[in-house]
């Protein structure tokens, strides 16, 4: 019979659903007080400073009261206002399970443990979505309350509430009601939402407007409703592209240190010879995992006082009546039926366990029951209650559940056959489902669930779910492959090297000119096979890479949302690159940033392409830009928002455009969230792109039938700067340095070290360009003067901010600008002139300003574009404007003065596109070609 009917309460920093139970029955409150939430608060004497994680006052005398199960620490004053749960009812907590995702572990310096509330003083893990921070040996008590980041066919809905986390916020954080500090460096303590990033105590969360509105930065995240990803089989780590090398390293520290640490860290509090330590495990996957808690008890302690012990362990607030402890041999263990739920495979020897006599070792189990009340879940009906208690005996099976919960729900008239029960395992790491047979009686299903782990009936739920075909859809973007190639010859391949499935994966989109299709497969298994293979195959000596991807229901997006994606180097700028993917997957959805080591920027694109508005930030060196930019311009055509603006986080070591855009020399450690909004508040201005077409005229080796054949020409595309001679031989030489010793180069400072380097090695040569070259400037001869570089600028910084056209006014030219249309043509005479340009000294000199050029190799010269050179042959090199300008996001100047600020600003942004269009009209009237001092016209010659 039902337990009756309770309803919708808080999520997971709210109040419990239901009293929730002392541990064990034997909690110590104050004065005859009631418990906070979950608590088992008792008096002890404090032997070290201590704050309290209520007030985060320091606690003065020598009595405090401490929570036993999770060390919660608090005034006795403050025990009736405690609201913060323990971490043995959060499970009970979490409105929608999501599992973490985990990075490597790493030192946190500062941050504190959300379960056991120490700090973190050995290496530790951190979800890379949320601010969740863990001990090795805690990670398996964590809650799965990670955000949710999309819709994948199970808890969907398009309102979203705060998303709670305790603690871990800077001492001088402020809550948002009262004003007063929230934030602590001592203990952890504050609330933060992880959408909005409001920031409050934990008495005035309770009372802040469930609904959450993403806060500042509403426009510029992509709302989870928005997102599809079915992605049942795959790690959270392959959902949010995170590297495969994070996955490896955590998953074997994991398995390492999840007993080792716990064991240390608990040997620690049993020096006392009057005490004994007793390793204790949950159920037989604990003893075939090796994973084992340890704990201290007095020599003579009663039975229930080690139960209860041992429950305060694995953080279990049940009453310790209803379990027992059990000693047992290893052959005992060896015929026992061990049941492993995670399908982990076997690493541990347990014989290795019991080779000492001490500690003991014991294993606690719950004790058989006639009967009991379990919870059904029925979120996914949207019925508008937390759940139904109901009880059950050893006669009740899956069926009569169904049929005693529904008429609680109001469907007492629908059939049985519509709804399934749904086992699901809440794992800080994986959030498993599993459909119960109709015939299963119920309780021996518990049963076999404790039997196996009482820590994860903690953590399991039962969930009325209706029957639903549900359409499965993985998309997978595999690159890699050969470039040009019809979609049947892409899937001929996938079939030879795959060996895909046709009736169930297809080819929904492809990318010719990059090598790459997207799959759509409607299998969970399948698309896991696939892309576990894909690691490992190489097409034409090329390696496939495999990206999931999501399916962006661009129709969902609100109408003033302007989502941004983002594009990250990690290997530029050191290791910055790496912390600004960890905080971009804070701020923004965790969907919208892409990591361009792992398949490019065509799956961020990809991605995107139906979404209506959108911008990008790239965040990389000068190289990077361009990487990005020239891949916007091959798959512009299958945008809808085809001219997205972009925005650059300069992390190299020129960052040339960065500088102009005034986004600044580099990225020093800014706070990510403001540059967010600075790229919220930026400028859309217009740049010049060039096409450099290379004709080598060199006959090309093995030519069919012993005749010759030239070279085909190749395309490259130009934003910044293009060189000739000694400015692209250093540059050259600098990548040689950098292949030889790739490691060393991971510092601004070292990188331009090296330059200085090989500049001085260069300073006495002589090459005379001028004599090897010829050049044309929009179909007019220009005469070379002697120099030994010649450099095509399109931005008015070079060589990490040289200018090197110069400010001096000259009536031949027109003030250079990235949108002219127009190129500056400037010479160098060698090492020396470009050291006194880069210091301010002198300006190059200026010869041509023109929008087509044609030049002439007369034998091989070094070339560099945008800072990647080469050796290009004696031919003809032809440089033109490349299509449409590309749009850019430049930063907006710094609050002006109040009195006509904003009139200022109307009149910049007038001149502005006044000047684009004039100088646009002055390109196509005449051909803007401008001789400078001692060059003449062919016609004037």
């Amino acid at each position: 019979m039902a337990d009756g009917a309770r309803s919708l309460r808080g999520g997971g920093g709210g109040g419990s659903p239901a009293s929730s139970p002392v541990l064990g029955g034997r909690g110590r409150t104050a004065a005859g007080g009631s418990s906070p939430p979950g608590h088992a608060f008792r008096r002890v004497t404090l032997t070290k400073p201590t704050f309290c994680h209520y007030c985060t006052d320091f606690i003065w005398g020598l009595a405090g009261y401490q929570c036993e199960v999770c060390n919660f620490m608090s005034h006795e004053k403050c025990l009736k206002n405690v609201k913060i749960p323990c971490s043995c009812i959060a499970p009970s907590l979490v409105r929608v399970p999501v599992a973490h995702c985990f990075g490597p572990p790493g030192l946190y310096k500062r941050k504190f443990c959300a379960v056991c509330r120490k700090s973190l003083e050995s290496p530790a893990f951190r979800c890379e979505v949320c601010e969740l921070h863990v001990h090795t040996d805690c990670i398996l008590f964590a809650c799965s309350d990670c955000r949710q980041c999309h819709q994948d066919g199970h808890l969907d809905h398009d309102t979203y509430h705060h998303h709670w986390r305790e603690g871990n916020l800077s001492s001088s954080a402020r809550c948002e009601f009262c004003k007063k500090t929230c934030g602590s460096s001592e203990v952890l303590s504050g609330m933060r939402c992880e959408w909005c990033g409001i920031l409050a105590h934990a008495a005035c969360c309770v009372i802040v407007p469930p609904e959450c509105t993403f806060g500042r930065l509403r426009n510029m995240i992509l709302p989870p409703s928005c997102v599809q990803l079915f992605s049942r089989n795959f790690s959270k780590l392959h959902c949010f592209r995170i590297s495969e090398n994070l996955q490896t390293e955590s998953d074997e520290d994991d398995d390492v240190d999840g007993s080792t640490q716990g064991s240390t860290k608990d040997i620690q509090i049993s020096t006392d010879s009057s005490k004994q330590t007793l390793k204790i495990f949950d159920g037989n996957d604990a003893v075939k995992r090796n994973q084992f808690r340890l704990i201290s008890v007095p020599r003579i302690a009663k039975n229930e006082e080690v139960v209860e012990a041992a429950l305060r362990a694995y953080y279990i607030n049940d009453d310790q009546q209803e379990y027992e402890l059990q000693t047992f041999t290893q052959q005992v263990l060896l015929s026992d039926d061990v049941i492993n739920r995670n399908d982990a495979a076997e690493d541990s020897n347990l014989g290795s366990v019991f080779r000492e006599s001490v500690p003991e070792a014991w294993i606690i189990r719950a004790k058989p029951k006639d009967e009991e009340v379990i919870r059904i879940y029925p979120a996914w009906l949207k019925v508008g209650m937390a759940y139904v208690s109901l009880r059950v005996n050893k006669d009740s099976t899956v069926q009569s559940v169904i049929k005693e919960v529904l008429p609680l729900l109001g469907r007492q008239t629908e059939c049985l056959q519509n709804f399934k029960l749904v086992e699901v395992l809440m794992g800080s790491k994986q959030v498993q489902r599993m459909v119960l047979d109709n015939q299963e009686p119920i309780l021996n299903r518990l049963k076999d669930i404790r039997k196996t782990s009482i820590r994860q009936m903690n953590q399991t739920r039962f969930y009325i779910v209706e029957n639903s075909k549900s359409i499965v859809q993985v998309n997978l973007f595999v690159g890699g492959l050969p470039p040009q190639l019809s979609p049947e010859e892409y899937t001929n391949i996938l079939k030879e090297e795959l060996a895909i499935k046709t009736n169930v994966v297809s080819v929904s989109h492809v990318y010719q000119a990059q090598g790459a299709v997207v799959l759509q497969i409607s299998c969970f298994s399948e698309a896991e096979r696939i892309y576990m293979l894909v690691k490992d195959t190489v097409v034409n000596d090329k390696p496939l890479n495999a990206v999931v991807i999501p399916a962006v229901m661009a129709s969902k997006i609100p109408q003033n949302c302007c989502p941004l994606l983002v594009f990250v180097n990690p290997k530029s700028g050191g290791l910055k690159g790496r912390d600004l993917l960890y905080s971009f997957r804070k701020l923004l959805n965790p969907h919208q940033v892409f990591e361009l080591t792992n398949g490019g920027p065509l799956p961020g694109f990809h991605t995107f392409s139906k979404v209506p508005s959108f911008r990008v930030l790239v965040c990389g060196g000068d190289g990077t830009v361009g990487w990005v930019l020239g891949a916007l311009e091959e798959i512009r055509h299958k945008l809808v928002c085809s001219e997205p603006s972009v925005a650059i986080l300069p992390l190299g070591t020129g960052n040339d455009l960065g500088r102009v855009l005034r986004w600044g020399a580099g990225y020093s450690g800014e706070d990510p969230y403001s540059i967010l909004v600075s790229v919220d508040e930026a400028d859309d201005v217009l740049m010049d792109r060039w096409t450099i077409l290379l004709d080598a005229e060199e006959p090309a080796e093995g030519a069919e039938n012993g005749i010759a054949e030239p070279e085909p020409p190749k395309i490259v595309q130009m934003n910044n700067y293009c060189g000739l001679g000694i400015d692209a031989e250093l540059s050259l030489d600098f990548h040689h340095a950098r292949e030889e010793e790739p490691g060393k180069f991971n510092s601004r400072f070292h990188n331009k070290g090296v330059y200085v380097k090989v500049g001085l090695q260069k300073i006495s040569h002589t090459r005379n360009l001028h004599k090897d070259i010829k050049l044309q400037v929009d179909q007019h001869e220009v005469e070379l003067p002697s120099i030994e570089g010649l450099i095509f600028i399109n931005i008015p910084s070079w060589g990490s901010g040289a200018d090197l056209w110069g400010s001096e006014s000259d009536n031949r030219f027109e003030k250079p600008r990235i949108d002219d249309g127009l190129l500056e043509v400037v010479g160098v005479t060698g090492v020396v002139h470009m050291g006194q340009v880069q210091s301010g000294f002198r300006s190059g000199i200026r010869i041509a300003q023109g929008s087509y050029f044609r030049v002439t190799l007369l034998k091989p010269i070094p070339v560099q574009v945008d800072g990647e050179p080469w050796i290009q042959a004696p031919g003809q090199i032809i440089i033109s404007a490349a299509g449409p300008k590309v749009h850019m996001l430049k930063k907006s100047k710094q609050k002006q003065k109040k009195t006509g600020s904003l009139k200022e600003m109307k009149v910049d942004s007038t001149s502005v596109s006044e000047g684009g269009r004039k100088g646009e009209t002055c390109v196509h009237a005449y051909g803007r070609y401008h001789p400078g001092p001692g060059k003449q016209s062919a016609d004037k010659s």
